[in-house]
């Protein structure tokens, strides 16, 4: 997706790793150098991509990517893993932390382990695994920008705004909720996300005109109009595929992320358009007015207008947030920020903020991070707990 941003007050983090040898039926570790010594513990990682982690001493030892855990032969070699790490770093953890989503593998393979367990909120871990490479112990503010999340109460998450404070977090904010009509479908589907746009814009009676080649336009009208089967998302990722969709671009997708990524090469001169967003006294970010104006735009000018719309206004809520609270500092992860169109220009406006952005550097912006993140806040709970 293109380099990292670096200029401004954007600053990297470690980028030096060493190998942990292990068993050959196992992936080699990679080593992240901690701030300090904490407890030991064991992190089991998300279900997508999954990594796990082990933290021992100042070092986080973290396995390679291992896959999505929706296989037998992926849950083996995910079993093979924690095994290896535990044995090689010798480590005996005080906690074993998980996802907290309860039907994941992981959550019921922490139980069987004989050793305390942490459920640990998916967006709360992509803010600490910056924290851990970045080697922050104090607050911090995090941007979380990526598809999917689930929340403390069953909420589909995936654009905050957060607090973080090593073994704890608050939720700041969060992007305006967008129906997902077919629930996981609208993923693959993004005309889907742009037809639940032009329902919160007021505007469903244009859906089975504008997406006439979809078989099923008439029908997610109604579906829309009656608020059946369509679960809230604050996704980040879905409001892409939303944008996408409102442009034409890819209606079905081959994967999830096509049609952003398709977006962002489109990107060539971000502008910002005047008005383009609302945040309420909630946190509650806004981008309908955007949306709005995609429906009568090019896709090149969409896509120029939506990333740097989108972009000053995160920066926006941020530095909201950061006049609020004192902090300074803030922390960029999840899938979104693989587009280097909106880091870039994220960096830009958080430096011209006075802000400091840390962006992932050895670890991955998406989910491979998991594991570290739930580690470090596993390894801050026992401290806190004594």
């Amino acid at each position: 997706m293109g380099p990292r941003p670096r200029g401004g007050k954007a600053k990297r983090g470690m980028s030096s790793a060493e190998a942990l040898a292990v068993p050959a039926d196992t992936a080699a570790a990679t080593v992240i150098p901690l701030a300090r010594a904490y407890p030991d513990v064991l992190a089991l990682g998300a279900f997508l991509k999954n990594t796990v982690c082990v933290i021992r001493g100042d070092r986080a030892y973290v396995s390679a990517t291992l896959g999505d855990l929706d296989s037998p032969a992926a849950i083996g070699t995910f079993e093979a893993n924690v095994d290896a790490l535990l044995s090689e770093t010798g480590a005996a953890p005080r906690r074993v932390a998980h996802d907290l989503h309860p039907e994941f593998h992981s959550t019921r393979f922490a139980e069987t382990l004989g050793f305390p367990t942490l459920p640990v909120q998916h967006h709360h871990a992509h803010a600490a695994a910056l924290m851990a490479e970045h080697r922050l112990e104090e607050p911090v503010l995090a941007l979380t920008l990526d598809g999917f999340g689930l929340g403390p109460g069953n909420q589909a998450w995936g654009g905050e705004l957060l607090l973080a404070d090593g073994a704890g977090y608050r939720r700041l904010g969060r992007l305006a909720h967008l129906p997902q009509p077919g629930g996981d479908a609208a993923a693959r589907e993004p005309w889907r996300m742009a037809a639940a746009a032009l329902h919160v814009l007021g505007r469903g009676e244009e859906i089975s005109e504008r997406f006439s080649k979809q078989p099923h336009a008439a029908m997610l009208a109604a579906i829309l109009a009656r608020g059946v089967r369509s679960p809230e998302t604050s996704s980040c990722g879905r409001l892409f595929d939303a944008a996408a969709g409102l442009l034409g671009l890819r209606p079905v997708a081959e994967f999830e992320g096509q049609a952003p990524m398709e977006l962002e090469t489109l990107a060539d001169a971000p502008e910002v358009t005047e008005g383009g967003w609302q945040i309420d006294t909630a946190g509650v970010l806004d981008t309908k007015p955007l949306l709005a104006r995609l429906t009568e735009m090019d896709p090149v000018a969409g896509a120029n207008l939506f990333h740097g719309t989108l972009a000053a206004a995160l920066v926006d809520w941020a530095r909201r947030a950061a006049d609020a609270s004192g902090i300074g500092k803030v922390v960029l992860g999840g899938g979104c920020f693989f587009n280097a169109v909106l880091s870039r220009e994220l960096a830009r406006g958080l430096a011209g903020a006075g802000l400091t952005a840390y962006f992932p550097d050895a670890l991955s912006a998406g989910d491979p991070a998991i594991s570290v993140g739930q580690a470090l806040v596993a390894a801050r709970t026992v401290e806190q707990e004594g």
